[in-house]
């Protein structure tokens, strides 16, 4: 008697170039290889991601939907630029769909899970107040951070909203504080804020948590706007990535 045989499982489906662009080029702007205002050729961003010009190409629709690139007559593909309207948009979005996602965060989170979020953003403060030499301090302060920001928003269970707002921190990512202020003026309050955000959400306060992430928002967009605002007025625009 023949034994039966079992079916392989399901090859998993082929990632579209188009979609390996994206998430190239996400990975660009994340890591602050790609700055905003910049101008970009076909053949630039080809070298850049790594990839043929066919996948450029079908990635360009998607960046223009989104507003990441925008084109230029006679000058060509520019990476969307920093001004006070996308500071104002970027950050009203964020407002917006946060503040939703409290209310599913709230009811869908574990008390252990909130534990081990806390106990990371206090490994990450810890780190941001020594004195010692850190170099992946920023890296991993995003990644503590926006990773907060993202479960928060997924929890609402919309792939929909999930995309929008993804695509609207690549927005808030393009906007740039100098890197001597990384430190002081991000990662620490930063930090301290996310904080007391945990604690009203481990108290299950609504009100308070909601009113805790609107003042982290608004902080936030304070502080990029007076970096910015300071930066243009000495001149430069030096680069490390913003206050999430």
């Amino acid at each position: 008697m023949n034994a039966t045989k079992k079916k392989p499982p399901p090859a998993p489906p082929a990632v579209s170039q188009r979609t390996l662009a994206y998430e190239s080029f996400r990975r660009q702007i994340l890591s602050a290889k790609i700055r905003p205002g910049q101008f970009v050729s076909q053949r630039e961003l080809t070298r850049l991601l790594d990839l043929p010009l066919g996948a450029i190409r079908e990635m360009i629709p998607r960046l223009e939907a989104a507003r990441l690139i925008v084109t230029v007559p006679k000058r060509g593909l520019q990476i969307a630029p920093v001004d006070l309207k996308l500071i104002r948009n970027a950050f009203q979005v964020r407002s917006m769909v946060e503040r939703e996602a409290v209310r599913h965060f709230l009811r869908s989170a574990s008390d252990e899970e909130l534990a081990r979020i806390e106990e990371k953003h206090r490994a990450i403060l810890e780190r941001a107040n020594s004195a010692q030499p850190d170099p992946m301090l920023d890296e991993d302060a995003q990644t503590v951070d926006w990773g907060l920001h993202d479960t928060m928003v997924d929890s609402i269970g919309n792939e929909i909203l999930s995309e929008i707002y993804r695509v609207n921190s690549l927005h808030v990512r393009l906007i740039r504080l100098d890197a001597g202020l990384v430190r002081p003026m991000r990662i620490v309050p930063a930090m301290e804020e996310h904080l007391a955000f945990i604690a009203a959400l481990r108290a299950r306060d609504e009100d308070k948590a909601i009113e805790s992430i609107s003042e982290h928002i608004e902080r936030s967009r304070a502080r990029v706007l007076d970096a910015m605002l300071g930066s243009n007025q000495s001149g430069s625009m030096k680069t490390s990535t913003a206050s999430a």
